[in-house]
Parts: structure tokens; C-alpha cells; sequence
């Protein structure tokens, strides 16, 4: 589905925003069985990068009325956060936090993210 502006009233419209807030609920519950050494490292970077996706679109798409360019300034924002996320993801995996196929899922996830915020990135003007 390609985002359009005209159907869009809030960030919550927002496709890759309703995927990214349900893969980060998964992650935080997921995160939350974590080893308790890890809660204040690991686990707590996962569960900011992962919002921070979120949260991003949400201030980004609230300043749009001001500024175009300050709403594409978020996605790239979010689009760092995303690709960030794979990054832990590996951690997580080689650590032994999660399982390969949850990996598979999660990477999966992201990387499709990623590409959703660049192309809503190249077509918002």
C-alpha cells in the first residue's frame, strides 16, 4: 500500500507506523524475558530503538503543518532507528535471547520497515 496524503489524517494512518508499533510490542514483551543483567543494556536499547521508530513519525507527522521538510527530517530519523534495530537484533540472536526463526521474523520485519520509510520518505512532499 502506498501512503497518500490525502487519506492520511494522523500518523496513526500511517501503514509502516501500525507495523512498527505492533513488531515493537512484540519486542518488548519478548525483551521483557530477557536475562535481568540485560535489562538495563540489551534489552532496554531494543525497547528504545524500537519506540523510537514510533515516536519519530508521530512528532515528525505533527510539525508537517510547519514543515515538509521537517516531517522527511523524522522519517530519516525513524529510518536510522530501523536499521539500528537489525544491528541489536544480531546481538539478540548470538547471545542467544531469542531463536533463529524469531530473528528471521524480527529482521524480516524491519528491513521491510526500512524500506517502507524510504519510500514514504521519497514520495512525501
Amino acid at each position: 500500500m502506498t501512503e497518500d496524503r490525502v487519506k492520511i489524517s494522523s500518523f496513526e494512518d500511517l501503514e509502516v507506523f501500525q507495523i512498527a508499533y505492533k513488531v515493537s510490542l512484540e519486542l518488548h514483551r519478548e525483551s521483557l524475558g530477557f536475562p535481568r543483567h540485560e535489562q538495563y543494556g540489551l534489552a532496554d536499547q531494543i525497547r528504545k530503538a524500537s519506540k523510537s521508530i514510533c515516536a519519530n513519525l508521530a512528532e515528525g507527522f505533527g510539525k508537517q503543518n510547519l514543515s515538509n521538510k521537517e516531517f522527511k527530517r523524522y522519517i530519516a530519523i525513524a529510518l536510522g532507528s530501523s536499521d539500528e534495530m537489525r544491528v541489536w537484533l544480531r546481538y539478540c540472536l548470538d547471545l542467544g535471547y531469542i531463536q533463529e526463526k524469531e530473528w528471521q521474523h524480527y529482521r524480516d520485519s524491519y528491513q521491510q520497515i526500512s524500506k517502507m520509510l524510504q519510500g514514504l520518505h521519497r514520495s512525501w512532499k
